[in-house]
């Protein structure tokens, strides 16, 4: 069954894990525009996503708005308790969850959720614990293979591809 929600961790799955800071004390992150692509697909099936991280980044919030992610969580301190809200505001389960984290503050909610998933690059006792493990390192794609992978095990992959071929 597809998902009603999918959540993404950004730190380690969006990104490469790294920050970079110039001289005056900013901090940038570098984002693969592939898993931009995985965004477009999901809504495609009209399927809502949201960010969750813990860190309190406006390089993050700006990604969020340029990709127009609504739902965009900074400084999230419990995972589940947060997802449990959002399924809340929006009348499903966490069954009805997919979420793709890569560390040891995902952990609760990569248990809880109906799908799970974490980039290779992924510890491995966080990888024990998802139901999926990319192929792709966190910063190169891997959200985009994790929504790939969700449409595909659907069998609408080739379908919301042909949208754009």
């Amino acid at each position: 069954m597809l998902p009603k929600l999918v959540i993404t961790d950004i730190d380690g799955v969006w990104t490469d894990g790294g920050m970079y800071y110039t001289a005056e004390g900013d901090v940038m992150k570098r984002f693969s525009v592939k898993d931009g692509w995985g965004i477009v697909l999901l809504r495609e099936l009209n399927i809502p996503i949201a960010i969750m991280t813990g860190e309190n980044s406006q390089v993050v919030r700006k990604r969020a708005e340029k990709l127009k992610i609504e739902h965009c969580y900074l400084q999230v301190q419990d995972k589940l308790a947060k997802a449990k809200e959002i399924c809340s505001e929006l009348g499903i389960t966490l069954d009805d969850v997919a979420f793709i984290g890569d560390d040891l503050n995902d952990i609760h909610l990569l248990r809880a959720v109906g799908f799970s998933a974490s980039p290779y690059n992924t510890p491995d006792y966080v990888k024990r614990e998802v139901d999926y493990v990319t192929a792709t390192n966190g910063g190169y794609g891997a959200f985009r293979e994790f929504v790939e992978k969700i449409l595909a095990d659907n069998g609408v992959l080739q379908q919301v591809l042909l949208k754009f071929m």
